[in-house]
C-alpha cells in the first residue's frame, strides 16, 4: 500500500454500509480524500435498496466522508437488461455496470482514482473486479485503485454490529435473494425441481455483510 496518498481524491463505489467501514478507514489512513458513491441498480427490492442506502449514509456520517447518491438512477430494469440471458455470468455484468458509472462520475469530477467496497468481500471475484477496473481506466487521468481490503473483514463485521448498521442477508439482486431463501420453498414443496445454482451461494451473502457463516 502507498505510505501517503497526499490528499489524492478517490471516488469509492459503496455497495452498503458494513462493507465500507474498514475500506474507508484504510483509505483515510493512507491519506486519500474519500468521496463515497452509492449507485446500485442491482439491489432488489426497493425497500432493500433503501435500507442499504441508509446504512451507507450512516456509515459515511460516522467516518466523516461525503457521499454522492444516485437515487434518481435506481432502476432494476437497468440491471435486468444487462443480465438477461447472461445469468450464469451475471456478477461480471453487475460489476461492469457499477464500475462504469463510478468511473464516469469520477472523470467528470476530476478524481484521481476510483475503486469499490466490493473489494472488501471474501465472496466477490477480486480478479474480475480488478481487471475490469484497470481495463476501464486504461491510460486515462482517473486510475483504478486496487487494494485487497479483505484483511478488514472482521473489523467491518464487528464495527457494523456495534454501530447498529443494517446488515443484509443476500448479495442484492433478485437472483441472489432467491438463492438465499429458496430452501423455504423446499419445505413447502419437497418434490419441486430446483433450478441449478447460479453464481451466488444460497447460504452466503457475497457482499460480505451478513452471511450465515459470519466469522464473528
Amino acid at each position: 500500500m502507498a505510505a501517503n496518498a497526499g490528499g489524492k481524491r478517490i471516488l469509492l463505489h459503496m455497495c452498503c454500509g458494513p462493507c465500507s467501514i474498514s475500506v474507508v478507514r484504510a483509505l483515510l489512513e493512507e491519506g486519500f480524500s474519500v468521496t463515497g458513491f452509492f449507485y446500485n441498480p442491482n439491489i432488489h427490492p426497493l425497500r432493500e435498496y433503501l435500507k442499504r442506502r441508509e446504512g451507507a449514509a450512516e456509515t459515511a456520517a460516522r467516518l466523516g466522508v461525503p457521499v454522492i447518491f444516485k437515487d434518481g438512477e435506481y432502476d432494476p430494469a437497468v440491471y435486468l437488461r444487462e443480465t438477461a440471458f447472461r445469468e450464469a455470468n451475471r456478477c461480471f455484468h453487475c460489476y461492469r455496470l457499477r464500475l462504469e458509472r463510478t468511473l464516469s462520475v469520477a472523470r467528470r469530477g476530476g478524481f484521481d482514482f476510483f475503486s469499490s467496497t466490493l473489494l472488501y468481500s471474501k465472496m466477490q471475484k477480486h480478479e474480475v473486479i480488478r481487471d475490469l477496473g484497470r481495463d476501464m481506466a486504461g491510460a486515462g487521468k482517473t486510475a483504478f485503485l486496487y487494494r485487497d481490503f479483505r484483511a478488514g473483514w472482521k473489523e467491518g463485521i464487528e464495527t457494523s454490529k456495534a454501530w447498529g448498521i443494517y446488515r443484509q442477508q443476500y448479495c442484492g439482486c433478485i437472483y441472489s435473494e432467491y438463492e438465499r431463501y429458496r430452501g423455504e420453498l423446499a419445505d413447502l414443496a419437497p418434490d419441486r425441481k430446483t433450478p441449478p445454482r447460479g453464481e451466488t451461494p444460497s447460504r452466503e451473502a457475497p457482499d460480505g455483510a451478513d452471511a450465515p457463516a459470519d466469522p464473528s
